[in-house]
């Protein structure tokens, strides 16, 4: 990539992620830039029978992820997709090194919720050596989702 502003996204497939990612994406066009899109993965002998399964569900998750922002943004903003194995702050971090920002969303899918930041996203605020934005996932409330309390 050789565009001027480089602006690096985590995805995971969740609600954070893609309001992550197409955050990332409208920054990226207002400042003429390049977006990579950054899915991290670990086979932890889970539901994947093996480390390649592990994988391609990564990259299976990306490309319908960038498939689905290109359909609600088109190609407006040169995007290249990355898959890596590690633990995704570590993974992230890295990747943003060259960044002019790191972009994320505030929970994704993680077992452990914390109250204002996912765990990814504080280790990821403390540890990047580029500006990190964290993308607020809307809560909803009893009365949003038709119960009472």
């Amino acid at each position: 990539m050789s565009a001027s502003h480089l602006i690096v996204v985590g995805v995971d497939g969740s609600e954070g992620g893609r309001r992550a990612l197409d955050w990332a994406a409208k920054e990226a066009t207002n400042r003429g830039g390049a977006l990579r899109a950054v899915i991290a993965w670990r086979w932890d002998g889970g539901t994947a029978v093996s480390p390649i399964e592990e994988r391609q569900r990564a990259n299976d998750l990306l490309d319908s992820e960038l498939a689905a922002l290109a359909a609600r943004h088109g190609a407006a903003v040169p995007v290249v997709g990355e898959v890596h194995e590690g633990r995704a702050a570590e993974v992230l971090t890295l990747a943003a090194r060259s960044a002019d920002l790191l972009v994320l969303g505030s929970h994704g899918h993680s077992r452990l919720q914390h109250t204002v930041l996912g765990s990814v996203s504080e280790e990821c605020v403390r540890k990047a050596t580029c500006p990190v934005v964290v993308i607020p996932v809307p809560v909803l409330t009893a009365s949003a989702t038709g119960t009472s309390s």
